[in-house]
């Protein structure tokens, strides 16, 4: 153990030791979340190159990671809701390679991941121009299964190195501890309602078809998967969906299904007996 840690103390740059402790210093000031973009963009980048990074937290409320998705170039609504979906199977398989690899920051070649229900969120990132991410993130001591933030970084020119890693391991405290912070003041700043219950609509005026589509994309599915499910369109799916981004004012569908998930809005849905009906 000693030896790999020297070895990855030897990686280190002086200009990336000194990005770092700036990096840690500038964090003290982070308390929202277009500070934490603005700050990964302007202190991590060096560090960490990524165009695409999906941060999650724990919600005690919830029980489970919530994600976030930020990104500095165009990327479609289903590959960014593919990365950010907590109980679909692409989240999942990552964070069962981190766990493989001892809770240590993990370089994911896309075409390490498997799975006939992954082949369309594999095709989607391949067509978004990536080929393999890096995923690092915090459990509870003595209880790694039990995950209190991660977090997946992607470039689409940039393969991630020993450096990276090295340097993301470095950081992770620090990103964990800022993210979590901004959870805290986002929440202050603008406390979720709970729902209220009037006949078949929701809270935001969601109604239940629409809450059936937001319960399916938190599972990963795509427009077409949901359609043979509900038994209509790719397009219709792709219509309700804009309906909801405006109801519940989000930017993307991932953040859409967050919203969902911390007003109470979405059931449980049996994804894994259905998906393997799919045509």
């Amino acid at each position: 153990m000693q030896n790999n840690k020297t070895t990855e103390t030897r990686l280190l740059t002086q200009s990336a030791i000194e990005a770092i402790v700036r990096a840690a210093e500038l964090a003290l000031d982070v308390r929202r979340r277009y500070q934490f973009f603005v700050w990964m963009q302007s202190c991590l980048q060096i560090l960490i190159p990524h165009q695409v990074a999906i941060c999650g937290a724990y919600q005690r409320s919830q029980r489970e990671l919530l994600f976030d998705a930020f990104n500095n170039v165009a990327i479609a609504d289903e590959v960014i809701l593919s990365l950010s979906t907590n109980r679909g199977l692409l989240m999942q398989q990552l964070q069962g390679l981190w766990l493989e690899a001892r809770c240590k920051p993990v370089r994911v070649l896309i075409a390490q991941l498997d799975g006939v229900s992954l082949q369309s969120q594999i095709a989607g990132l391949r067509a978004a121009g990536f080929s393999e991410l890096l995923v690092h993130g915090v459990s509870r001591p003595q209880r790694p299964s039990e995950i209190e933030s991660f977090f997946v970084f992607a470039h689409q020119t940039v393969s991630p190195t020993p450096q990276h890693r090295s340097h993301l391991e470095l950081l992770m405290p620090q990103i964990h501890a800022t993210w979590q912070r901004v959870q805290v003041v986002e929440q202050e700043v603008n406390p979720t309602p709970q729902p209220v219950l009037v006949g078949a609509v929701r809270s935001g005026g969601i109604t239940e078809r629409e809450r059936q589509i937001l319960s399916w994309l938190r599972e990963g599915m795509s427009n077409n998967e949901v359609g043979v499910v509900l038994g209509i369109s790719a397009l219709t799916v792709k219509n309700h969906v804009q309906k909801i981004l405006r109801k519940l004012n989000a930017a993307n569908r991932a953040q859409a299904v967050a919203r969902a998930m911390s007003m109470n809005l979405l059931d449980r849905a049996p994804v894994e007996k259905i998906r393997a009906e799919l045509p």
